[in-house]
């Protein structure tokens, strides 16, 4: 990465820390991936059950086998499993004590913006776990809610080639609107403010450009 676009990314997610602080999420910066994880890593103490949302950012940080080998009672729907049995999954990470999570988008006025297939991370993110830690790179921040909507459909293809799910937009890398079963893009929730259980979110904002 050029410099100067790096250092224009570490600038936009220090100045969204502020916003977002100001709107009653718990917010941190993190310099790059490697410090996001630690910090991630502190925020949880041993024992604590833990699920974790759909995230390039944080496979890529390797939290599955850090959830899965560590001291931690993990929510594994990682494991070759049927949708059935994926879904019994889903539902007991609810109770999680944390859920560890991507977002598809972050608006300027402090908007938390993720899209769902099967809506479990949407879920959890809104109403279930008693922590939500939330990572993203600066790459995930957009001007409004519209600029929000168009990111997620622009990235929809990618996730649903990375899944395998079986949708058109698997095929053409374009969002088709499908009405299949297996459209990636299902429910959608926004959180507009962390007022109602202060503390509940934390979210790192990376000065970085990770994910999709």
């Amino acid at each position: 990465m050029h410099p100067v676009k790096k250092w224009g990314l570490e600038k936009l997610a220090k100045h969204m820390v502020d916003v977002l602080n100001q709107k009653s999420y718990e917010a941190y910066y993190a310099e790059n991936a490697e410090q996001a994880k630690q910090m991630i890593l502190d925020m949880i103490p041993k024992g604590s059950s833990v699920a974790m949302g759909g995230s390039v950012t944080l496979m890529d940080m390797g939290f599955i086998d850090i959830f899965r080998n560590g001291d931690y009672k993990f929510f594994d729907r990682y494991q070759p499993m049927s949708y059935a049995e994926c879904y019994k999954v889903y539902r007991k990470s609810m109770l999680a004590d944390y859920l560890v999570t991507g977002i598809n988008a972050i608006t300027e006025d402090g908007q938390l913006v993720a899209t769902d297939s099967s809506g479990n991370r949407t879920g959890g993110i809104i109403f279930g776990p008693e922590n939500v830690i939330i990572v993203a790179g600066a790459n995930k921040i957009v001007k409004n809610l519209d600029e929000a909507f168009a990111r997620i459909k622009r990235v929809a293809p990618l996730n649903a080639k990375r899944i395998g799910h079986r949708t058109p937009c698997a095929e053409t890398g374009i969002c088709q609107d499908c009405q299949t079963p297996e459209r990636i893009c299902n429910a959608t929730c926004i959180i507009h403010h962390g007022m109602k259980h202060k503390g509940r979110y934390k979210v790192i904002l990376i000065g970085d450009e990770l994910g999709f």
